[in-house]
């Protein structure tokens, strides 16, 4: 069988979506370090597990993490970034209660906006000169 490295297969539709998240810290403090983002890749993936996503890469530095997640077509990234921000911001507060003087206006860990981008695949000019070059009847 041929490998078609991360296609996946839904009731009507076959795919592969790959989106890169950034996630900054609100103000941009200097809040993670090592074990903060080692547990928050685990809530990150638990996340995403309910929303049928893979959690294909995670890292992170003292004020931003970045995401690449592999997604179906029937989760909107939005909802799944409110999930992921909503979940990691309250059980990183539960859990390491230290963190909350980085809190002190605005009792949140994330910024309210934030980086997504499509990955993967072939370059834009590259498909774009394969859809010119279909044969369009006559």
């Amino acid at each position: 069988m041929a490998d078609h490295g991360d296609i996946r297969t839904g009731r009507r539709c076959v795919f592969v979506l790959h989106a890169h998240l950034v996630f900054v810290t609100k103000f941009r403090h200097p809040v993670f370090t090592r074990t903060h983002l080692e547990r928050m890749e685990q809530i990150m993936r638990d996340v995403c597990a309910d929303f049928d996503t893979e959690l294909a890469e995670f890292n992170g530095e003292t004020d931003h993490v970045h995401l690449l997640v592999n997604f179906p077509p029937k989760v909107a990234l939005s909802k799944l970034v409110n999930s992921l921000k909503g979940v990691s911001s309250r059980r990183m507060r539960q859990e390491f209660p230290e963190l909350v003087r980085h809190y002190w206006r605005a009792n949140k860990l994330w910024s309210a906006s934030y980086f997504a981008g499509s990955v993967g695949g072939a370059p834009l000019t590259v498909l774009r000169q394969y859809i010119e070059q279909q044969n369009r009847p006559g």
